[in-house]
């Protein structure tokens, strides 16, 4: 059956009902566009439009047809163009001449957007515990190795000492960011579109702040016109999608890079990791590798929706059932990636010697020495080269910092001192680097207890 059709001396060709379809895929809206649907008939009610007994027959079919789509032969041989007529089809099946009032007053396109806002806001939550397991686990994963020194890295050189739960901690940052993000896109996608009509506004006299709260809605939209031509709601989630990839990317990147032989950090689970056909002694990060190349098709998806409205006039345009497909992709592959990195993160093994010995054999004290000549008088500029000279000469000779000892450094320049060698060791320097959001060990430990309070403040 169709919504439509009495201006119309002929059906559509098979051809446009085969390119214009859209059931395949947003069958799994059913759930939102019943509900919608019910809540709608209990305003048509309110409104004189329906009776009460008529109400609940409407109500009552809508139930049945629910629990009928979770079999699968509910959908064998479904033709209709959307989810949105197959249900009233469905409807009219079980409540006869009665179905044709359900649409009184309503649009397909405020019915379209209504349904999209409710199984979204549904998606955001899951996405925000996902997140927030994700961000347990990294807690975990910091307190598992509180005291592990690791090199931290610019531009991919050696460049200062960090403990390892503060490197972790700048994940949870983005992360904790990105779970805002996602309540903030919530925000606007929790405003209830019934009412709005095709786009100038419903000619019935429905209760719209009603509706909203029927349906659990923060508030109602304001503008009909918007309402039809608005998918703004749908590209802040994909935005916020998007960043997850992107930080969930950058994890995975680091994570590969540390398991690999020539870092030799890390040690990724047997379970998360996959063999090579040819080479026996092969290990290979390939869930890490996917979390990689996920980022890129969430991304895609936000872009390629970002083009579809770009050149969009008010108010609605058939473009627009195009952002199905991008929206459920980025859903879909967000929630996938972030529950394959929880696991990966719950079982990682640090090898802690490993960094450290990196650390040490390192020069990332240097920026520690010449702060600490800055301290006891020295300009920071002079201190800078002071000890630029030490490195080089370091590089010459093949020396380590532990290689040197108190006298060589005191007769090197004499503005350091014999305490000054303490510095020659990573884990001393990062003593000094107790300011708030630093690494230093004291600091840290508080980070990590504000990040589990945090985290349970979110999770609430």
């Amino acid at each position: 059956m169709k919504l439509w059709g009495g201006r119309f001396a002929e059906g559509p060709w098979e051809i446009f009902e085969r390119f214009s379809g859209s059931l395949h895929f947003d069958r799994r809206l059913i759930e939102a566009d019943i509900r919608g649907s019910q809540a709608f008939a209990r305003a048509l009610e309110r409104g004189g439009i329906l009776s009460a007994g008529d109400r609940a027959q409407i109500v009552a079919a809508f139930d049945q047809i629910l629990e009928d789509s979770r079999q699968a032969a509910f959908w064998e041989g479904a033709t209709d163009e959307d989810v949105h007529t197959l249900v009233i089809r469905k409807l009219k099946e079980r409540a006869g001449a009665l179905a044709d009032k359900i649409h009184t007053g309503r649009s397909r396109n405020e019915q379209v957007s209504l349904d999209t806002r409710l199984w979204l806001r549904g998606e955001i939550e899951r996405t925000q515990a996902l997140v927030a397991e994700l961000m347990d686990a990294l807690i975990r994963l910091g307190r598992r190795y509180p005291k592990a020194v690791i090199p931290g890295y610019t531009h991919m050189r050696r460049a200062q000492a960090v403990l390892w739960p503060h490197y972790i901690l700048a994940y949870f940052e983005m992360f904790a960011r990105d779970f805002e993000r996602l309540e903030q896109a919530c925000e606007r996608v929790n405003l209830m579109p019934l009412g709005s009509g095709a786009l100038a506004g419903s000619g019935f006299n429905l209760d719209r702040e009603a509706i909203a709260r029927d349906l659990g809605f923060a508030g109602v939209t304001r503008n009909s016109m918007e309402v039809s031509g608005d998918r703004d709601f749908a590209l802040d989630y994909m935005y916020a999608a998007t960043m997850i990839m992107l930080h969930l990317s950058r994890l995975a990147e680091d994570w590969i890079l540390y398991s690999s032989d020539e870092f030799g950090w890390m040690d990724l689970a047997d379970g998360v990791t996959s063999g090579s056909s040819l080479m026996p002694q092969k290990k290979n990060p390939d869930s890490l590798e996917l979390i990689r190349g996920k980022s890129g098709r969430v991304m895609g998806a936000l872009n390629s929706l970002l083009f579809t409205m770009k050149g969009l006039p008010m108010t609605y345009n058939r473009d627009m059932q195009e952002d199905k497909e991008e929206l459920f992709e980025a859903v879909d592959q967000t929630a996938a990636s972030l529950e394959m990195a929880s696991a990966v993160a719950d079982a990682v093994s640090l090898r802690e010697t490993v960094p450290a010995a990196a650390a040490e054999e390192s020069w990332v004290v240097a920026t520690d020495l010449a702060e600490e000549l800055a301290r006891q008088g020295t300009p920071f500029h002079q201190a800078h080269k002071i000890v630029g000279r030490l490195v080089l000469e370091s590089v010459k000779a093949g020396k380590k910092p532990c290689d040197w000892t108190a006298a060589e450094l005191t007769a090197f320049a004499p503005e350091f001192t014999t305490d000054m060698a303490r510095l020659l060791k990573p884990e001393e320097g990062m003593k000094s680097r107790e300011i708030y959001g630093g690494t230093g060990p004291a600091t840290v430990a508080v980070a990590l207890a504000e990040a589990e309070m945090r985290l349970a403040k979110m999770r609430r």
